[in-house]
């Protein structure tokens, strides 16, 4: 049996067996990315880059992401008043690229920062785990999980790019005004069609993959945990409203509190940076963005169907970022901006490298490619356009009136 049919063959299996023959979204969602043997991030069906990956990310596009990036950190060692050691912990480390960029960076930039600096790499999946520790053999970088770090350890700042829009979702619906959580079931096609209460996952486009031999198909039922409302009631969203239709979709993200809890509570003293796609509340559930933002991505093309190439491909939904500002509140994180990361970038100094490119010599070919680079990281319906939460813990009022230099736009 492959990979493929043995992690459908285990989420069927967890689907019979539990209560009412049904699993949330979530818990699909979770076996599929991260079953320990077959899930997508878990084997070494994950695969990020340009070529024969699913998606790329802003380190894969140039070291300046990383570079900028390390400037921020530079100044909030400066702020904190210059703490040995200062501690990085990245969750989601990717390929272990940013890491690199960031370390090289420091290391020929600011060699004092560099000998007091901790890097830590919180990183869920073993084969990204295994292409980190061979990129980083040079460095002194730690691997641990979240868990295992104690409470009140980190003086620094904990940091991840597109790491929360990986976490499972529970997904509802509206039905006649009421909130609905939307369950995963399987059925045999063959055998069975799916009852009036139930409705089959879409069909896709051809070229972006195959189903698989168990069919799983969608139903409705009662949330499975008050926290569903309590999580609408926390971001102030009123779905019973008019204007919201029939049948309206979305996600809740309750993962990405559990998260954001306990980094708050492994933070004594710095910072929490999150680099994401994602929308304020209001604009996320926008009454016409009405199936949600659920996306899967299958050799960088991108669609909407989640019960195709199981474990093969990428599922993420867009960031909530008011959840993560309310929710951090509750854990003593003082919300210290929210920027662009195109704005972001420029006001670490991006704008001087793109202005660099007219003095250097090189290959017209190798000046047009990076410029493309560069101007990829600021394009706003891209790249650019993602969004830069950075929250604060333990600050006093000195340390917290220095504003940062990432958010800083100029007059």
């Amino acid at each position: 049996m492959d990979s493929n049919s043995a992690l459908c063959a285990a989420i069927a299996n967890h689907i019979t067996t539990s209560p009412q023959q049904r699993i949330t979204f979530a818990e699909f969602m979770d076996m599929v990315l991260y079953h320990p043997e077959h899930g997508y991030y878990s084997s070494d069906a994950v695969k990020i880059g340009f070529e024969g990956g699913d998606f790329f990310t802003s380190p894969n596009l140039c070291p300046d992401f990383g570079e900028l990036l390390a400037e921020q950190f530079f100044q909030m060692w400066e702020i904190l008043g210059k703490p040995v050691p200062f501690t990085l912990v990245e969750m989601g480390a990717g390929q272990g690229l940013l890491a690199l960029h960031i370390l090289k960076y420091h290391q020929l930039r600011y060699p004092d920062f560099f000998t007091t600096l901790e890097y830590i790499i919180v990183e869920k999946s073993p084969a990204l785990r295994e292409e980190q520790q061979q990129r980083l053999q040079d460095f002194p970088v730690r691997w641990c999980n979240l868990e295992e770090i104690p409470p009140n350890a980190i003086a620094g700042c904990f940091f991840s790019n597109e790491l929360v829009d990986a976490f499972p979702v529970h997904q509802f619906v509206l039905e006649t005004g009421e909130l609905r959580e939307i369950y995963v079931t399987t059925s045999n096609l063959t055998l069975q069609t799916p009852s009036s209460e139930s409705f089959s996952p879409p069909l896709i486009g051809e070229g972006l993959g195959e189903r698989s031999n168990f069919a799983f198909i969608e139903l409705t039922g009662e949330p499975s945990t008050p926290q569903l409302a309590e999580y609408l009631d926390l971001v102030e969203m009123d779905l019973s409203q008019s204007t919201y239709p029939d049948g309206y979709r979305s996600e809740i993200n309750l993962a990405a509190l559990d998260w954001l809890s306990i980094v708050a509570d492994r933070l004594q003293r710095g910072y929490v940076l999150t680099i994401d796609y994602g929308y304020p509340a209001n604009r996320y559930y926008n009454p016409r963005r009405s199936q949600g933002t659920l996306q899967c991505y299958y050799h960088h093309r991108f669609h909407d169907n989640p019960y195709i190439n199981i474990g093969r491909q990428d599922i993420t939904a867009h960031v909530n970022f008011t959840a993560l500002e309310r929710w951090g509140e509750k854990y003593n994180l003082k919300n210290i901006g929210f920027i662009q990361q195109g704005l972001f970038l420029m006001a670490l100094g991006l704008g001087d490298r793109i202005a660099a490119l007219s003095y250097q010599k090189q290959l017209l070919s190798q000046l047009l490619q990076r410029r493309d680079a560069l101007h990829q990281l600021i394009d706003p319906t891209g790249l650019g356009g993602f969004g830069v939460l950075i929250q604060s813990k333990g600050l006093n009022n000195t340390e917290t009136s220095q504003p940062l230099k990432g958010l800083t736009l100029p007059g």
